[in-house]
């Protein structure tokens, strides 16, 4: 089973309105990503990434909580928090994880600007080349508003994909250990493996 970890991100909608995707809320705000894509410099640098010498690439909080605390910040507070699967080549640091690919499972939208649940996206005004920025809206704010429904969100994003509304974030102890844990145990039987090999060098066979 592959790390989870929790980001925050802007949700966007295709201008032909048949597709979703997310942009970043730091370095990769200028690039819109998939629900299942791989990591580009944000420098526009040619190289893959997550790269030496560049902190290009997606990163991730290892828990729910951390994540929440970020859309306190003034630029967040119409984010998207998304709960996703780490694929590909990765490093931990001590907040989280950087790496090359990843698998958007859950999206889990912010609340309405009045401070009632969001219910539907709506576009905020704002965008990017071919992409629509959406936010978070309860119904009553989004009155004559072209809206999007969360299950239609869901549905351009992909199998796999659940939006849910605000809801309590699930404990984030338990599945960290058990990730650190399957990783402990896959270097413990590589380091086997290596000293098998080593030792039948040693012995001539």
């Amino acid at each position: 089973m592959p790390p989870t970890g929790w980001k925050l991100a802007f949700p966007m909608l295709s201008a032909d309105g048949t597709r979703v995707g997310f942009r970043g809320v730091s370095l990769g705000g200028r690039i819109v990503y998939g629900v299942l894509d791989d990591a580009r410099c944000g420098y526009g640098r040619r190289h893959a990434s997550p790269a030496r010498g560049c902190d290009c690439g997606f990163y991730c909080l290892h828990t729910a909580a951390e994540a929440q605390a970020l859309t306190c910040a003034t630029d967040c507070g119409d984010a998207v928090i998304l709960q996703v699967s780490v694929l590909g080549a990765y490093t931990r640091y001590e907040r989280g994880m950087r790496y090359a690919r990843q698998r958007v499972r859950t999206v889990r939208m912010a609340a309405c600007r009045c401070g009632r649940p969001a219910r539907v996206f709506v576009r905020d005004g704002t965008g990017l080349p071919g992409w629509r920025t959406l936010q978070g809206t309860c119904r009553a704010c989004a009155a004559d508003l072209r809206v999007l429904d969360p299950a239609d969100f869901g549905r351009l994003g992909g199998p796999g994909v659940n939006v849910t509304g605000e809801a309590p974030l699930p404990a984030d102890g338990p599945p960290l250990r058990q990730e650190l844990a399957a990783e402990a145990a896959a270097l413990r039987a590589r380091l086997d493996h290596f000293q098998e090999r080593l030792r039948h060098l040693e012995e001539g066979v």
